[in-house]
């Protein structure tokens, strides 16, 4: 009974989050607002410019508002590249803060990059060494699959852990170290900064609750490879 409510507890922790955040995007994506001359887009390339960062383009995109450091891009859903809302510029703002990361070569954005790239080895290595395992164990006359299965695991799961705890302090520099400054610099009428403090706080609580999902998951494992 302990464990299940401690499940349930997580759950929540993980989960809630995600249902505000979504909540307070929509409530500042609903309306034009009058003072804003351009959409998401056009602020995204005007800030490149002004930082003298020409070479990185702006593309409307399916899978999510990111920075791709790869193709030196900001990607943008089409609602925030096109949109005038606060939501919009905010965000736009916001992935223009991850160029300017690249652009200086902060140490937790290059690493977190690195990891990434990582990860996608890690996660087929691991998933072979889970699949395999069993039969790695009977060639190897060990009792169980033990070490081939706890090493797995960390592979696919634990590092997932470690790519979203460096995610996160990248994020949260990106939105108050880099945004939220220059949005506040004359971009931004002042009665209009809580709400982009509010939706910069709402989008960093995506990768609390993405950090905690993948510890949450990583536990299950270690408590299933236990027994």
């Amino acid at each position: 009974m302990a464990l299940l409510i401690t499940i349930l507890l997580l759950l929540l922790i993980v989960y809630l989050p995600q249902v505000w955040v979504q909540r307070v995007l929509a409530r500042y994506h609903q309306r034009n607002e009058d003072n804003f001359p351009g959409t998401g887009g056009e602020l995204a390339r005007h800030l490149l410019r002004r930082f003298g960062l020409d070479d990185v383009g702006v593309e409307t995109t399916d899978i999510g508002d990111h920075y791709d450091p790869e193709a030196r891009c900001v990607r943008l859903t089409a609602d925030k590249h096109d949109g005038r809302t606060l939501t919009a510029i905010t965000v736009a703002a916001h992935e223009c803060g991850h160029a300017l990361q690249h652009a200086a070569a902060e140490p937790l954005f290059m690493w977190r990059t690195r990891l990434a790239r990582a990860s996608i080895w890690a996660t087929r290595i691991g998933s072979f060494l889970l699949f395999a395992a069993p039969m790695l164990a009977l060639i190897a006359r060990a009792p169980s699959p033990g070490v081939a299965t706890m090493i797995g695991a960390f592979l696919v799961m634990g590092f997932a852990v470690v790519v979203q705890f460096v995610t996160l302090p990248v994020e949260l520099d990106a939105s108050f170290a880099k945004a939220l400054p220059v949005l506040e610099a004359g971009y931004l009428e002042p009665g209009q900064v809580p709400a982009a403090r509010r939706i910069l706080r709402a989008a960093a609580w995506t990768y609390v609750a993405a950090s905690l999902a993948s510890l949450l998951n990583f536990w299950r494992w270690l408590a299933v490879l236990r027994r």
